[in-house]
């Protein structure tokens, strides 16, 4: 005991070399150079926390039990052959310079673009409550719903009295949502939908000892409504009053959906059912027939841990490539990795108009430092920066020229492209875009637009807490 004593700075300074050494080789490996360096720099000047921290969290990636499960997903059978069908009987009708991008997300997602829907955007937050709970009186054969957060509030209970309705004429009721995002409320909404008759779970339970639990930081992020089969929503808007933050009202964009790509949204629903349960609900009723809805071609693309390649980040970049005219990105939270800062900035060299619309009201005052400090750079090369006023403008969605958009989940920062498992909607084709210019027009409308040479002028200390956050800021 002694020897230890007498020799115990040695061995805690010879302990904290070893890990940083260590560190240097294992860090790297498969991860971006940006979250690379912020580990690293962790690492450097707090060896021993850093390494705890980074056992808790440096892997994005589920537990093993969790990686076998999917490997496990059924992949033939109902739900295959009912996506198949409906690409066979209503090809997607996309440009010959789009396919790219249709492939890309193919290959990344394993869903195909298909044609035959209708596609409908919603900015208006308590319309959009209003037109769930109407599809949800109108279910003759069931509900799936998963959301990122469903709240014990006015809003949460308008939609578990929908719910009950519909169990109350035998419809087939599941909604999922997530442990953490919904912590708040979870008791009292899992309660309530089970007393109405609802098979209502929590999805990656909180319980990192446990033998099933999940990280806080790993989450379902995805906003998913499937109506018997043929009709669904997919966007930003969760199951909560827009003022549920003190001070704070959000602004939402979803999709309501119908035709032949909601097989796809109705597969990883179930595809999400099945991690969290282990049971398999594919079954023909579940699949109806694939009909035509209208003429827009569509392409849902499902990303996250479970995924061995960052989807919603690879289409993106994708995106901002293949942009000929414009670009507009829209999101709340906007921390990007050098490949998609390199890609707004070749757009701009190439002619394009890029856009990117982001809140000046902000919920998350770390991630707001941080995502401000990419500002500077992307102002001096040319990217327009649009700030939003008095609202939380939380909508998430990219348009590309005139005939392609994104919309959906995934916000532009590390935690969406690689913590969170999101799901974006592809929309093709130039009639398909025009109900979203007057949502972009009242956007720009609403904002003000920075300035280069502004921004520069902007307090020192605020550069000083700007830097700081980008350092840590793949670790957000």
């Amino acid at each position: 005991m002694n020897l230890i004593e007498d020799h115990w700075g040695s061995i805690y300074f010879t302990a904290e070399w070893a890990i940083r050494l260590a560190m240097v080789v294992a860090v790297p490996f498969r991860r971006s150079p940006e979250a690379a360096r912020s580990w690293l720099l962790l690492l450097f000047f707090l060896p021993i926390p850093g390494l705890v921290l980074y056992l808790l969290i440096g892997r994005p990636r589920f537990p093993k039990w969790r990686r076998q499960r999917f490997a496990g997903l059924p992949r033939d059978g109902i739900a295959a052959d009912a996506i198949a069908g409906g690409e066979r009987a209503f090809p997607a009708e996309i440009a010959p310079d789009r396919g790219a991008i249709a492939l890309l997300a193919r290959n990344l997602g394993h869903l195909p673009p298909v044609g035959g829907n209708a596609v409908e955007v919603i900015a208006d937050y308590d319309g959009f409550v209003d037109r769930l709970c109407t599809a949800i009186d109108g279910a003759r054969h069931h509900v799936h719903l998963l959301v990122y957060i469903f709240a014990d509030d006015a809003v949460g209970r308008r939609v578990i009295a929908a719910l009950a309705r519909a169990r109350a004429r035998d419809v087939a009721c599941r909604v999922m949502v997530d442990a953490f995002g919904s912590r708040p409320w979870a008791k009292g909404v899992l309660s309530a939908l089970h007393a109405a008759g609802v098979d209502a779970i929590e999805a990656l339970p909180i319980a990192p000892l446990g033998r099933h639990g999940a990280r806080r930081d790993l989450r379902n992020h995805r906003k998913l409504i499937v109506i018997d089969g043929a009709s669904g929503f997919i966007g930003s808007q969760n199951i909560v009053a827009a003022d549920f933050k003190p001070g704070v009202r959000n602004e939402e964009l979803v999709a309501a959906v119908a035709g032949p790509v909601v097989a796809s949204l109705q597969a990883v629903f179930l595809a999400d059912w099945y991690l969290e349960t282990e049971r398999n609900l594919a079954e023909p009723a579940l699949f109806p027939p694939a009909a035509s809805a209208g003429h827009a071609s569509a392409q849902l693309l499902p990303s996250g841990p479970d995924y061995p390649v960052s989807g919603s980040e690879r289409l993106t970049v994708e995106l901002v490539y293949a942009a000929r005219r414009r670009v507009v990105l829209t999101t709340p939270y906007f921390i990007p990795d050098e490949g998609l800062i390199e890609a707004l900035q070749s757009a701009v060299l190439r002619g394009v108009e890029v856009s990117l619309v982001v809140s000046l009201v902000q919920d998350q005052w770390l991630v707001g430092l941080a995502q401000r400090s990419f500002y500077a750079d992307l102002l001096e090369s040319g990217v327009r920066i649009f700030q939003y006023r008095d609202r939380l403008l939380h909508a998430k969605h990219v348009v590309v020229d005139d005939d392609i958009a994104s919309i959906g989940s995934s916000n532009v920062d590390i935690r969406s492209f690689t913590l969170n498992a999101e799901a974006n909607l592809l929309v093709y084709g130039a009639e398909q875009l025009h109900a979203l210019e007057p949502i972009l027009d009242r956007y720009r409308a609403g904002s003000i637009e920075l300035t280069a040479e502004g921004w520069r002028h902007r307090p020192f200390q605020r550069k000083i807490a700007e830097n700081v956050a980008r350092l840590i800021s793949p670790l957000l």
